[in-house]
């Protein structure tokens, strides 16, 4: 039960930091840039009534939330990009703030995230950004978990844990490199791994490197997949030949190292045999 308090004292805290955050909003930036946009320009020379500059529409109308889809993406990605021609500071501790509250509480969407990375940083600035946030975060969810949630996630979840402690078992003599397989082909969710790794004694050391590497591909995909977004203005822009050769260059170089980790996994690692859908097929008992 006290653990249980003390996980719950933990997200309201971290909840009503980040809303206070949100609602925090320094004065909008004086002029807005935007690439073949002069609308800043004319801002300034049209003021309103009360002799400040017009406002976008975007910057008072928006509210700060997580974005659930493409659209509402786009939106939260132009509302920064505004902001961030003034506000660096408050934009980047925003971003770091929403990025490690929904992985250090295993809450789905970080995929969006890295996208908005890329999309408000760039592809250098994105990655690494999102490749450090997503290992700290993971970090953070593995030392909640060892604190307060041993017992409820082995309740919860006790085939798995145990299918978990029994791979783990097995490849202790290559632990590394078997974390950095189930990074690269999740045998269980990234959100699940993170949770139950200090369950299977798995080495925060070990651990911390594993997600860092093991999810530099995907991190990559997201984060230019979101630099890709912020400069096209059409879906005619997004599938053009141009456009078209940069994602097969982007796969290409993501399923390079999965490769290699795929090819070296047969010879070192001890894995079960799976089905075609993914599964790992239960033994039968004799």
């Amino acid at each position: 039960m006290r653990s249980l308090v003390g996980f719950v004292s933990v997200v309201v805290a971290a909840s009503v930091y980040l809303y206070s955050l949100s609602l925090y909003l320094p004065a909008a930036p004086r002029r807005q840039i935007a690439a073949g946009n002069h609308a800043g320009t004319e801002s300034e020379q049209n003021p309103d009534s009360s002799g400040e500059p017009s406002r976008s529409p975007t910057v008072t109308s928006l509210i700060l939330k997580f974005p659930s889809d493409l659209e509402e993406l786009r939106e939260l990605a132009e509302f920064l990009q505004f902001y961030k021609t003034e506000h660096t500071t408050y934009v980047l501790l925003l971003f770091c703030s929403a990025y490690l509250y929904k992985q250090s509480f295993a809450i789905p969407g970080s995929s969006f995230l890295n996208i908005l990375a890329g999309a408000i940083f760039g592809t250098y600035q994105g990655v690494l950004l999102a490749s450090v946030l997503t290992t700290v975060g993971s970090t953070m969810c593995f030392l909640l978990s060892q604190a307060f949630g041993k017992h409820y996630i082995v309740n919860l979840f006790p085939d798995k844990v145990s299918m978990l402690q029994r791979k783990v078992d097995e490849n202790q003599d290559c632990l590394f490199f078997f974390l950095l397989f189930l990074r690269f082909f999740p045998m269980t969710p990234n959100w699940f791994l993170n949770m139950s790794a200090p369950i299977v004694n798995i080495p925060i050391t070990f651990f911390f490197c594993s997600v860092f590497i093991g999810l530099l591909p995907y991190n990559f995909i997201c984060v230019q997949t979101g630099v890709m977004l912020s400069e096209v203005s059409s879906l005619d822009d997004l599938f053009s030949w141009e456009r078209l050769l940069q994602l097969l260059a982007i796969a290409c170089m993501a399923l390079v190292p999965g490769a290699l980790i795929r090819r070296l996994s047969k010879r070192r690692l001890k894995l079960d045999a799976q089905l075609p859908n993914g599964l790992i097929p239960e033994k039968k008992v004799q």
